[in-house]
């Protein structure tokens, strides 16, 4: 089930509470029942026009299987300095690079 966007939450949160005051002046109703009622139906709307927000476009890559793939056997590319990752991974001190291994990473 994916994660609800931030304008559906926002058009929920805002269509609940805009919806229940609306209805409780309209009504003039001053019962729990009666209070307990519009609650419940702002709540539903709110839950109707969130779900009913639409999902934001996903763009398309444009890349196919033979653009790949073409990557792919093109070889690795040249760093700015003119040389492949390889050789920029070899310049590397080992020292500096063991001193490393101990900490923690941001990453999951």
């Amino acid at each position: 089930m994916p994660r609800p966007t931030a304008a559906q939450l926002s058009y929920g949160s805002v269509t609940v509470v805009f919806s229940t005051l609306a209805m409780l002046l309209l009504s003039g109703t001053g019962s729990e029942l009666g209070i307990a009622v519009i609650c419940t139906a702002a709540l539903a709307l709110g839950l109707l026009v969130a779900v009913t927000v639409p999902a934001p476009a996903r763009r398309r890559t444009g890349t196919t299987g033979a653009a790949v793939a073409a990557l792919q056997d093109a070889g690795p590319a040249a760093e700015p300095g003119g040389r492949t990752p390889g050789q920029v991974q070899r310049t590397i001190p080992a020292a500096r690079a063991s001193e490393r291994v101990g900490e923690h990473s941001l990453r999951r």
